[in-house]
């Protein structure tokens, strides 16, 4: 089984990290082929205050011009994948630090300008931020034969030396999709896709796409969800098995999501 999980910057940061880890051995040992993709928006904004600069977003989405870019490479390839590696290796999972850089394993050109939804009729350019272009899956491969287990900053490059800012979300579901994973992690502050978002206990178990977006549209679903949802509906179509939705981790959270899907978080599928 092929299994990607995508960290949220929070997470990454919190004490999630360690429960999480744990249950990644688990299925690592029981065979399972892990690549890790992680964020870091809180951390890089943080950095940002720190250091006097301005955080400019459009549509919740971060502009990325070269001080900021300077920023997500001191935090994403640095402290937060060094962080995340040292807590994997303490729970015996043999983890690898790269970023898009590293042997081009994301693949990446500028965004050009376009039309943001809540950001007005003009296209915005954001700046060095990118789209994936690919993956050098023969290096995932070449790490996996060797039981190591890559774990990626979201950050791409291409073959002349540019470097970019991308959605850590977008780099999960894509890098899931060119593999035809059996399984998408995305691992958030929430525990899942929720009715009511002040209530825990709305959680959705399973969702299909169509059920997703029905609820968009009659905004039971709201806020950030949807464009996680949106990301995650693009890549369903594209060969991933299922896309779990999760957060607030206890320990066995995430073998249990892989053996019982819907027991923990939401588990969104493809149409029937």
């Amino acid at each position: 089984m092929t299994i990607v999980v995508k960290i949220g910057g929070e997470v990454v940061g919190s004490g999630e990290a360690a429960i999480l880890a744990a249950d990644l051995r688990i299925l690592i040992d029981a065979g399972a082929r892990v690549a890790i993709v992680h964020g870091g928006g809180p951390q890089a904004t943080a950095l940002q205050k720190q250091l006097g600069l301005e955080t400019r977003q459009v549509a919740g989405r971060r502009v990325t011009d070269a001080a900021t870019l300077d920023v997500m490479k001191m935090v994403l390839a640095g402290k937060l994948n060094v962080d995340l590696c040292a807590t994997l290796a303490a729970a015996g999972v043999r983890a690898v630090g790269l970023h898009g850089a590293s042997g081009l394993v994301v693949q990446a050109s500028r965004r050009p300008p376009k039309v943001y939804a809540g950001a007005g009729p003009d296209p915005v350019d954001m700046g060095l931020v990118g789209d994936v272009t690919g993956f050098n899956l023969e290096l995932l491969q070449t790490l996996w034969a060797a039981r190591y287990v890559p774990v990626i900053a979201c950050l791409g490059a291409d073959a002349t030396g540019g470097v970019f800012n991308i959605n850590a979300d977008l780099v999960g579901n894509q890098l899931a999709a060119a593999l035809k994973a059996e399984r998408l992690f995305l691992v958030t502050s929430t525990p899942g896709v929720l009715r009511d978002v002040n209530d825990p206990s709305s959680r959705l178990a399973q969702i299909t796409c169509a059920e997703a977006r029905q609820a968009i549209a009659d905004g039971v679903i709201t806020g950030g969800m949807i464009a996680k949802l949106d990301e995650a509906m693009a890549v369903v179509d594209q060969g991933v098995g299922a896309i779990h939705i999760l957060g607030k981790l206890a320990a066995g959270d995430l073998v249990r999501a892989v053996r019982e899907p819907g027991s923990v978080g939401t588990t969104l599928i493809a149409d029937a």
